[in-house]
């Protein structure tokens, strides 16, 4: 049903592409991160929960079609449908079915819940084609609600000694993730970037409860950010916009941060282990609740985990993409002599 072309994977019968890494006549989209919704083409699927991140992402003149998760577009005979990917808001896995096969691409996901997103959906499949971002045992994540619990800890103890607290996460998604998990701390104010706040007032409109932020753009010269939260994108480590903030302590939250040496290497404080993504026992239990015979697997460490689910039966196979990720989550060198 899919194959994959120099632009993605393209499905013929529908004549479309999901994903594409270049622009096409028509698109399905399974998230608007940068590597996935690309600028340009014709026509685009998309979900309706993630319309004002998508039109943030692609402007005013790209020409989306949104439907509702569980609703069903059918093009030329095959029937598509979007099923909730639990990644960021409007992030969705794309069912198709024709002829009586079904596929699966996955997209971006992880399956444990959190209030910025419509949660992760099982689908049943022939063919499952998914990420593997974090596809190796090293990584396993410890609840949220641990991670937020240490997050506001380490807020709380920087605001005691009078200093800002710095927490660099992806602009769209972990930042808002994070937004969540501090709402309601009463520790001292939230500021943002304003590649952050952007995308942050896209959650709002589309009804996500999130901390009251402030931009740091609108404040005087002269604001003591003492006590404060600030949310910025990692892109922001190193430049001069960090100057104003006098005493602050760094930190990132990835789950980049679980391999040993990745925040030594960005000469940070702390290291908060939050991922969007599958861990790997997340990711085999997603694997075997679709029931496929048949897994592609891509993004990441895509050969790893095709070569396990062969020794394991499966018929894999490892698709090389064009994007591998989110590139400025990732660590500066893949410390892979830490993961024995």
């Amino acid at each position: 049903m899919l194959r994959l072309t120099d632009r993605g994977l393209y499905c013929e019968a529908a004549d479309l592409y999901i994903d594409p890494w270049l622009a096409v006549d028509r698109a399905v989209i399974t998230h608007a991160h940068g590597d996935h919704a690309r600028w340009g083409s014709g026509w685009y699927l998309a979900s309706r929960e993630g319309a004002r991140v998508l039109r943030t992402r692609l402007g005013d003149d790209a020409s989306i079609e949104l439907v509702d998760y569980g609703e069903t577009r059918t093009i030329n005979g095959v029937s598509i449908t979007l099923v909730p990917a639990g990644h960021i808001l409007g992030s969705a896995q794309v069912r198709l079915e024709h002829r009586g096969e079904v596929w699966v691409v996955s997209g971006d996901y992880k399956t444990e819940p959190d209030p910025t997103c419509t949660p992760f959906e099982p689908v049943r499949c022939d063919t499952f084609i998914t990420e593997s971002t974090f596809g190796l045992p090293i990584y396993r994540w410890c609840a949220q609600d641990e991670t937020f619990a240490d997050l506001r800890a380490w807020w709380r103890d920087n605001a005691s000694e009078g200093r800002a607290s710095l927490v660099y996460a992806y602009a769209l998604g972990k930042a808002q993730r994070i937004l969540a998990g501090v709402a309601g701390a009463d520790v001292g104010p939230v500021y943002t970037h304003g590649a952050v706040e952007r995308l942050t007032a896209d959650y709002r409109e589309s009804g996500v409860r999130l901390a009251a932020t402030t931009p740091v753009s609108t404040l005087p010269k002269g604001t003591s950010f003492a006590g404060s939260l600030i949310v910025a994108p990692p892109s922001a480590a190193g430049s001069p916009w960090l100057r104003r903030f006098g005493d602050v302590s760094t930190a990132f939250a990835s789950g980049w941060m679980q391999v040993r040496g990745a925040r030594r290497r960005r000469a940070l404080d702390r290291g908060f282990v939050l991922s969007d993504h599958v861990d790997w026992p997340a990711l085999l239990g997603a694997i075997e609740a679709t029931g496929a015979e048949n897994v592609w697997v891509t993004h990441g460490y895509r050969d790893q985990v095709a070569r396990f689910l062969n020794e394991r039966g499966l018929n894999a196979r490892a698709v090389a993409s064009h994007w591998e990720g989110e590139n400025d989550e990732q660590p500066a060198v893949a410390d892979e002599g830490a993961l024995a």
